[in-house]
């Protein structure tokens, strides 16, 4: 199940919660105050080790090998 994270409009608490993709829309009660008042935050995707280039790796390594991010 994919982790998703929440915010809380009455009290400001952001917090994560684990939910099955069928329950994701479905507002949690916040653990900081119990109110119904929360909404799903939008996450961006994760880009480490991406260069302008677009490779993940330097040119000497290759898959498996252990290779080192540029």
């Amino acid at each position: 199940m994919p982790l998703y994270e929440y915010h809380c409009n009455d009290c400001g608490e952001a917090f994560e919660k684990v939910v099955r993709f069928s329950e994701a829309d479905i507002a949690p009660a916040c653990p900081n105050c119990e109110s119904m008042d929360t909404n799903k935050l939008i996450s961006t995707i994760a880009s480490f080790g991406i260069s302008e280039s677009g490779s993940a790796f330097s040119s000497n390594s290759s898959c498996g090998s252990g290779g080192r991010f540029t």
